[in-house]
This record gives C-alpha cells, sequence and structure tokens, in this order.
C-alpha cells in the first residue's frame, strides 16, 4: 500500500542551518558536551565570540536526524549545548532534534533574555525541551573570565524547564 502525502511529509527530514559542530566540547557547559552552533543572529553584539555566525545564509544545511544519532552513539557525553549564532532564530529545527535527543541534558545559549522568548508562544516548544538557559547578550564591558560558562557577568544561568512551568525566570548555579 502506497504511503500517503501526509505520511511521506512526516517523514521527511527537518534540515537545520548550521555554523558548526563541536563533538567533545569542555567548554560549553558542564562535562563533556556535543555543541551545535546554529547559523544566523540579527542581534549583531558589539565583540561578539562568533561573528562568523551572523549570516543567516552562511554555513551548512543538515538533517537534524543525522545529527541526533551522531549525539546517540557516543556513550561518553554528558550532554548537548546549542548555540550560535542565535539558536532561536531556528526554533522548529532545534526543537525537533531536542526531541530526538529527549534522554541528553540540553543547554543553550542565547543573546535574547527568557522574558523575551516567553513573550513568543513559537519559541515555546524550544524552551519546555532545554534543561538550562543560558540568556542574555554579551556584554563586553561585563565580560569575565570568572563566570562560569558565561561570557559576560550579566548574562543569566536559568532552570529553563521550571521557569517555563511558573512563567519567570529561575536561576541557579552550576
Amino acid at each position: 500500500m502506497p504511503a500517503s502525502v501526509a505520511q511521506l511529509n512526516t517523514l521527511k527530514a527537518m534540515n537545520i542551518r548550521i555554523a558548526g559542530i563541536v563533538k567533545n566540547s569542555i567548554v560549553d557547559g558542564p562535562g563533556i558536551r556535543y555543541t551545535v552552533f546554529a547559523q544566523g543572529c540579527v542581534l549583531n553584539c558589539p565583540k561578539c565570540h562568533n561573528p562568523q555566525t551572523h549570516d543567516p545564509n552562511g554555513g551548512e544545511l543538515r538533517d537534524v536526524t543525522e545529527i541526533a544519532d551522531e549525539i546517540k552513539k557516543d556513550p561518553l557525553l554528558d550532554g548537548v549545548t546549542f548555540s550560535g549564532g542565535e539558536p532561536f532564530m531556528q526554533t522548529a529545527a532545534l526543537a525537533k532534534l531536542a526531541e530526538l535527543i529527549l534522554e541528553k541534558h540540553i543547554i543553550c545559549y542565547t543573546g535574547y533574555t527568557f522574558e523575551e522568548l516567553y513573550k513568543t508562544q513559537e519559541n515555546h516548544e524550544l524552551l519546555n525541551m532545554i534543561d538550562v538557559l543560558i540568556d542574555g547578550r554579551f556584554e563586553n564591558k561585563q565580560r569575565s573570565l570568572k563566570a562560569r560558562f558565561k561570557g559576560s557577568a550579566n548574562q543569566r544561568v536559568i532552570n529553563c524547564k521550571e521557569s517555563v512551568r511558573v512563567g519567570k525566570a529561575i536561576e541557579f548555579d552550576f
């Protein structure tokens, strides 16, 4: 029996535009992490750490299921980190990737604040999949090497699932 168009569409791969991947990072969160650098960012933070990720047409297209398969094959990973660019420019693709690797601890870096993201319903699907959100624009004047896993002291480490549940940012330290 031939598959319906609807069935084929659900099987169709979802792509994400990435700037790159680091398969064994120790700087993008605690433990050994698989880091996906999303391509595209409109925030233009002065002195951005990854300016090469700003062009939304740069990078390469990758199938999220292929990335998920790579992650699942590595038994040494403690978690996955979404960075960028700006991950919330590709919420649907990253939410799908997060769904495919649900057993992994997920950290997401964003230049937006939790409050900015929470206002937009389309962000909720991805916010619900993230364990830790590191939010806020990078501010060079607040750059700190003592701010663990953050670029500048103004950025916050947020328990994302609890924050979505109560509707406000709940901060914590690693």
